[in-house]
């Protein structure tokens, strides 16, 4: 007597349809399930025979065997529980193997039968919609996730009595109505942080805005109390509202971890992640013994935002590179290769020196030269040249900090010019898949759109040989430019767009870290009007 049920296994945040064959032959009564079980799903067995038997069903006295394939799958967790139960009962003919053909089944048991939520119910409705399955039959707690997919039907069941009720036509079950999240994706949004809560740093919130427009990597350096954390938070806030695709990806994440809330089918908003400084690699970029998604894919189509850079162990942010580069990470390990999608803005914030005052005006710096030679080295060239935004920041200024006229701008302000800048740039990648932004051009597009006018490209080309900028900054130097045209609505990319691209990569510049530790003047040294050609004096914005 042999019967088979399909479910799924997770690999990174695709399901692998997973056929569970079940044998029950003659012999001493044994329960076995093979097919490179993880420990969960071994310890399954017991949790569903006791299911079966305090649901009325009497087995018979029968070697069980069940084989989870392909066999060099791992298979982790207890969602194998309740296609497993369904299996035995129609291994043991209490029921019909032709339904069980039509689902994807995926469901934890109690042992009175009640059916338990799950990890990765998203990716398996995924699954049977490709597979050409008619559905999907999950804990009803997890029903509202797996209406996410259109094309399938979703069957929630509370009991694996409703499940065999409705498999044998007893009890039909009526498909979970599928919500329709587009326009809720839409609705308006109350950040609870808000850019008017920061008092001055006009200059900072420029370059914010000019990031979330075109999705830019940014780093403020500067000393405690600057704001630069207090900014940082409230990026997500003037963020444009995710598509529904981009939603989706971001949600299969999370589900994968089991980290969607009670009553939370859907990320609608884009993620904001901090970890702490004493993260390892591991659980930065993903892997560990399970290859789980670590928290740059849990920003992605968000903020990864890291405090104290310096801070983070150097292996750790030398893993950076290729992800921020591509957009996502390779992980392979002996057992699976997996791939997590990670198209995050990386959003850091430093401190000059180990004190914190170094260059402050009215502070004296206690560090010794080398010390903050050794604390700026901590992060590698390799890795600032993929950040297209990196700025000093000032101590904010009393009269600012005493202000209270209610003239900062909110950040509805800001989050309605970067989605009219975003729109822009939604209509210029329409026809090219997997771009959404400037900061996600790959070459080819640069080449295409970031044409800017004779004026800017020749104050380019002085700000590459002066600053000795490598090829990579010279791209993003073009596509923060193109995110600032695009901001003010400028057909191509003009000179004041470019001057202040440039000046938003204060640390590319060749000595920009002053050596006098004793206080004094800011290091940064304004060279900008040499890069003009000789007809013209200033390089301001607002000059005409």
């Amino acid at each position: 007597m042999l019967a088979r049920v399909r479910s799924g296994a997770l690999m990174g945040i695709d399901a692998v349809v997973v056929e569970c064959e079940v044998d029950m032959a003659l012999g001493l009564p044994y329960f076995n399930v093979v097919g490179l079980p993880e420990g969960a799903v071994r310890e399954s067995k017991v949790r569903v025979v006791s299911a079966l038997k305090n649901c009325g069903f009497e087995l018979p006295q029968k070697r069980i065997t069940v084989n989870l394939a392909p066999a060099d799958i791992r298979k982790e967790g207890a969602a194998f529980e309740l296609p497993i139960a369904l299996g035995v009962l129609a291994a043991a003919k209490l029921m019909e193997e032709e339904p069980l053909g039509r689902y994807l089944f995926g469901g934890e048991l109690s042992l009175d039968g009640w059916v338990k939520p799950i990890k990765g119910v998203l990716p398996l409705a995924v699954a049977a919609r490709d597979g050409g399955y008619s559905g999907v039959m999950v804990p009803a707690a997890n029903a509202a996730e797996a209406a996410l997919v259109e094309g399938i039907h979703v069957l929630a069941v509370h009991h694996l009595r409703e499940a065999v009720e409705h498999l044998t036509g007893e009890k039909p079950l009526v498909p979970f109505a599928r919500e329709d999240a587009s326009p809720a994706l839409s609705r308006g949004r109350q950040a609870p942080l808000d850019m008017s809560d920061v008092r001055g740093q006009a200059d900072l919130k420029t370059a914010l805005e000019l990031a979330a427009a075109g999705g830019h990597n940014a780093l403020l350096c500067g000393p405690p109390g600057s704001g630069k954390t207090m900014l940082a938070r409230r990026l997500s806030g003037i963020l444009p509202t995710m598509t529904f695709d981009e939603a989706l990806e971001v949600t299969k994440i999370y589900s994968v971890l089991g980290l969607l809330g009670d009553e939370q089918s859907m990320m609608r908003e884009r993620p904001f992640r901090a970890p702490h400084h004493t993260i390892s690699d591991a659980g930065l970029v993903g892997g560990g013994p399970a290859t789980r998604p670590g928290e740059l894919s849990l920003a992605h189509h968000g903020v990864l935002f890291l405090d104290e850079l310096p801070e983070f162990r150097k292996n750790v942010l030398e893993v950076l590179r290729q992800p921020l580069e591509e957009g996502s990470i390779h992980l392979a390990r002996a057992t699976q290769h997996v791939t997590y999608p990670c198209r995050v803005m990386l959003v850091a914030a430093m401190n000059p020196c180990p004190c914190g005052y170094f260059n402050v005006p009215g502070r004296n710096c206690t560090c010794k030269e080398h010390r903050i030679f050794d604390y700026h080295s901590r992060v590698s060239g390799p890795l600032l040249d993929r950040i297209d935004i990196t700025l000093q920041t000032r101590p904010v200024e009393y009269h600012h900090i005493a202000r209270d006229d209610g003239e900062e701008p909110p950040s509805a302000y800001y989050r309605e010019r970067v989605e009219a800048a975003r729109e822009r740039q939604r209509a210029r990648f329409r026809d090219e898949p997997g771009v959404h932004c400037n900061a996600q051009m790959p070459a080819r597009l640069l080449r295409r759109y970031c044409k800017p006018s004779p004026r800017a490209e020749k104050m380019l080309e002085r700000a590459v040989l002066q600053y000795g900028l490598s090829a990579r900054a010279h791209d993003r130097i073009l596509k923060l430019a193109l995110s600032r045209a695009d901001l003010e609505g400028h057909d191509r990319i003009e000179d004041v767009d470019i001057h202040l691209a440039i000046d938003c990569r204060q640390m590319d510049r060749r000595g920009w870290l002053h050596t006098n530790t004793q206080g004094g003047p800011p290091a940064r040294q304004d060279a900008f009007n040499r890069l003009l050609p000789p007809a013209r004096g200033s390089l301001h914005p607002e000059d005409p």
